[in-house]
């Protein structure tokens, strides 16, 4: 295959001088795509054009993800959303309708952070609605700036089918799914252990946490032995045991210690007390197999709480309850002379005085993991609160099933999605103390504490100002009723998004849950990162599993991240981002848009520029290729399809190439390897059809019209716009209007758009040639062009005589015109060929450690030719080298009449 890439570049721009032709000589993206971006929204070229009475089948659904509004988009975002983006285009082309709406999850904790952080104030400092209205102004803000960037990045989305997780409509919804699935009997609230985030003052799930290396100190304290339990006598006065820790300002809620029923050396502290030091409170000692024999001393001490075990032993040894540490992270009043103090503060300050007590043994440096938010990055701690929780733990081989009824893009991501279930240790609470959220549809009977529940005709309440269903308590006739003060966690929300968008309400005539767009649901795909996996992807199953009995979409596709160039991710916290603005300054929309299909779908892969380049390197080839063809044709609506008889050989092999490309290209974006797609698009494009064939037609073209030649020309050009626009749909856009749409080529936005998105995907016309003798041709054609170059001749310089050797019957035509041979001659039997071994290349790294002063000796007798292959073994200088040492150098002698040349499927004789 030629590599002589700026061929038709070359060409396209030496014979378009003076010739007033439609295109100009230069492709001006910073013109282009500024002006496709509008026109797209403005036309409303993207809009969903389905209907509820539709065949389910023809329509392509995406389940978008709303992005959490908590700051500014960056090249991850540009990443997955460009993702979805490919698919949508394909999926347009391809079938009748395609659904991409757009959301923006503008309720809970993200947004109230950023809200404070814009704003510099704290959420305390004003009422619920005061506070719920500066979010809704900040968020407004962003959602412009982001609805922008989003267009600027040509993501073609249907802009009319937009939502937020906040507007009235979506927190009817978010109530209605409430209600529902108390009324199934799958919602309890309960006071019990919560994990809590003491810096945003709420509850929050288990899917909240993540793991953060910390360093700290391991305390060795020295507890007081009251009483053993072995039944011998008391303990002498100073009798002590040490136990380890990372948190000593637990202490004051030390409720027991614990020995491991198999630690022989401790058995006999098993049923005895211990006093607490400093607090003084006396604890039993019991035997519980969770204790870890292999950390500290193997005893532990258990507080309420400090962890998942403690709650663990809580609960399984009826302990008693002592709260040191409040909803801010403050210690209470439990906590003595520290009271007031934050953990931190009181970390340090009683390890000063159990120094000064004496019962300090020991603080060392450790490094451990421990439970942050993952909002804020504040450790977690266990607090009794009471809070709503949605029952999962029964149902988690459901749920696990659920999964693998969908299809995983890549297959490898079923696993986390698999271990995150496994994992599963708590319900969902889904309850949150915060102020900007949806409220939960609640009020309590303050008699009995019954609860009442909105009324499904009702919704959406705020049962903060609004009045329950109900007058007197069905259970006991009280009057008077408190509202629910908490709000929704955001992902119990997030996680309708299918239903959300398609329409899923109560009808109160039906007493029914219906579907206003029942031909979206399942989806067909839900497109989103590995990192939200167990957030998003598994509530959503959780919640539409629930609702519906189904799971909620077909396929998953999981985008992996971006990376920085230390291969860490990109992310706003850390202020390793780079912008899509910035970028957009130095590059094409569509180059960064190549760029995006560079990683498999699921792969982490770092940021480089190289990508960039070469797209904005296609967008030219593209567009010079373009103008050549453009050339060398009449109106594409004068170019006919000729007979099969008439094809010449040339064009129906690059036709017929043409239909394996396209049958490849639909399987991979079938099958969401846009990475695949994007390659083996751009090596047939600019290899096989530009610097093959694109060239031969143009030697056949030279000297008038050939039908042939020109309907393969208009044909190829025409799929690979259609082929390249899920990619590069600014480029592709302008030259379909200029080119083809409606045979006009206007782009005037007076004038309909029939956009080459919104036209059919191609599909194989069922071409046959012998594919294999046109490639070894090109291979003969880019051999003679290398032969011309080498030896000075121009291009168009005549050859008297070229003889082939590899099977290329049917396009020896084609190789005498694009090369000028006047005689051209196919050979049955190769030439004769000696072979000559000419030295030895050898591997130092392995020869050198292995022979030291002996490599120059070994130089000395290859230089000499005093060596010899045996067995597949270099015999030389006393030696033998293994194979992986050393590599025989060969040339090839061709003693006949001419100057060979050599392919890697054919041999050529010039002269």
């Amino acid at each position: 295959m030629s590599t002589d890439s700026d061929a038709a570049d070359a060409d396209a721009q030496g014979d378009s001088a003076g010739d007033g032709d439609a295109l100009p000589g230069e492709y001006d993206p910073a013109a282009v795509e500024p002006r496709w971006q509008d026109r797209w929204v403005d036309e409303g070229t993207y809009e969903y054009d389905g209907d509820a009475d539709v065949d389910p089948n023809t329509v392509y659904s995406i389940d978008t993800p709303p992005p959490t509004v908590s700051g500014s988009l960056h090249m991850g975002h540009l990443y997955a959303h460009t993702l979805q983006d490919f698919t949508a285009r394909y999926h347009r082309m391809a079938r009748e309708h395609t659904f991409f709406p757009f959301g923006y999850d503008d309720n809970g904790i993200a947004s109230e952070r950023l809200t404070e952080q814009e704003l510099g104030i704290r959420h305390q400092d004003y009422t619920r609605r005061e506070f719920q209205e500066k979010c809704r102004e900040v968020c407004a803000d962003y959602e412009a700036e982001f609805t922008e960037e989003m267009q600027s990045l040509a993501m073609s989305i249907d802009w009319t089918n937009t939502y937020k997780t906040i507007e009235p409509r979506v927190q009817r919804i978010s109530q209605l799914s409430f209600v529902d699935l108390y009324e199934q009997g799958r919602e309890y609230r309960q006071r019990a252990p919560t994990i809590w985030c003491p810096d945003c003052e709420t509850a929050i799930s288990q899917v909240e946490q993540e793991d953060k290396d910390k360093h700290t100190l391991f305390n060795d304290i020295a507890f007081d032995l009251v009483e053993t339990g072995d039944g011998e006598d008391e303990p002498d006065e100073d009798a002590t045991f040490t136990i380890s820790t990372t948190r000593p300002e637990l202490l004051p809620a030390c409720v027991s210690v614990f020995v491991h029923p198999d630690d022989d050396e401790n058995q006999h502290l098993v049923g005895g007390t211990a006093r607490v030091p400093i607090f003084g409170q006396e604890v039993p000692i019991i035997a519980d197999e969770r204790v870890d024999m292999e950390t500290g001393s193997g005893v532990v001490m258990s507080c309420t709480f400090g962890d998942q075990t403690d709650i663990e032993w809580y609960q399984a040894h009826d302990l008693p309850l002592r709260i040191a540490i409040d909803e801010s992270g403050t210690m209470t009043d439990l906590a003595g002379d520290y009271q007031g103090m934050s953990t931190e503060e009181a970390r340090e300050a009683i390890i000063e005085d159990l120094d000064d007590a004496g019962a300090l043994v020991e603080s060392r440096d450790h490094d451990h993991t421990v439970q942050v938010h993952e909002r804020c990055e504040t450790e977690v701690e266990y607090l009794v609160t009471e809070q709503w929780y949605v029952e999962m733990l029964d149902r988690t081989d459901d749920y696990l099933e659920a999964g693998r009824e969908m299809e995983w893009y890549p297959e490898k991501m079923f696993t986390r999605y698999q271990h995150w279930i496994e994992g599963l240790e708590w319900d969902w609470c889904i309850s949150r103390q915060r102020d900007s959220g949806i409220p939960i549809p609640v009020w309590y009977c303050e008699e009995c504490g019954e609860t009442i529940m909105a009324e499904k005709e009702d919704l959406p309440v705020d049962p903060l100002s609004d009045d329950p269903p109900v007058d007197s308590c069905p259970a006991c006739g009280g009057s008077d009723f408190r509202p629910e003060e908490d709000v929704f966690d955001t992902w119990a929300t997030s996680s309708l998004t299918p239903l959300i968008n398609a329409g899923w309400d109560w009808d109160a005539e039906s007493e029914a849950f219906t579907m206003e767009h029942p031909e979206l649901y399942q989806f067909d795909l839900r497109p989103q990162g590995h990192d939200i996996i167990s957030f998003w992807l598994f509530h959503t199953v959780v919640k539409c599993y629930e609702h519906t009995g189904e799971v909620p979409f077909e396929n998953v596709m999981i985008n992996g991240h971006v990376l920085d160039e230390n291969r860490e991710k990109m992310s706003s916290s850390k202020g390793n981002v780079v912008l899509p603005e910035e970028v957009m300054a130095e590059y094409p929309v569509d180059a960064i848009r190549f760029w995006s299909a560079s990683a498999s779908v699921g792969d982490d892969f770092p940021y480089k520029e190289g990508d960039l380049e070469a797209g904005e390197r296609l967008l030219q080839k593209i567009w010079n290729a373009s103008r050549l063809i453009d050339q060398l044709t009449p109106a594409p609506e004068a170019v006919e399809a000729p007979a099969e008889e008439d094809l010449a050989a040339v064009d129906r092999w690059i036709l017929a190439e043409l239909d394996d490309a396209v049958a490849s290209l639909t399987e991979q974006f079938e099958a969401y390897e846009f990475s695949k797609a994007r390659n083996e698009l751009r090596s047939f494009f600019w290899n096989t059809f530009c610097d093959d064939y694109l060239e031969i037609a143009k030697q056949r073209l030279s000297d008038g019209g050939d039908p042939s030649t020109e309907y393969a020309l208009v044909t190829a050009h025409r799929t690979f716009l259609k082929l390249f626009a899920p990619f590069l749909p600014h480029v592709t856009e302008e030259l379909w209007q200029r080119l083809y749409a409606d045979g006009e080529g206007s782009t005037d936005p007076g004038d309909e758009l029939n956009s080459v998105h919104t036209t059919d995907w191609p599909e194989t016309r069922g071409y046959d040639a012998d594919l294999d003798a046109g490639e070894r041709a090109m291979e003969v054609i880019a051999a003679l062009r290398r032969y011309k170059t080498d030896t000075g001749l121009p291009l168009n310089a005549d050859l008297d005589r070229v003889r082939v050797y590899g099977g290329v019957a049917g396009f020896e035509n084609a190789i005498a015109e694009a090369m000028h041979v006047d005689s051209l001659e196919t050979l049955d039997e190769a030439p004769d060929v000696s072979t000559e071994v000419t030295g030895v290349d050898l591997d130092y790294s392995l020869v050198g450690p292995e022979y030291g002063s002996e490599v120059g000796d070994i130089d000395a007798a290859i230089e000499s030719g005093e060596f010899e292959e045996v067995d597949g073994k270099l015999q030389v200088a006393g030696v033998e080298l293994d194979a992986e040492m050393y590599e025989i150098e060969e040339a090839r002698t061709y003693s006949g009449e001419g100057e060979m040349i050599e392919t890697e499927n054919a041999v050529v004789i010039v002269g």
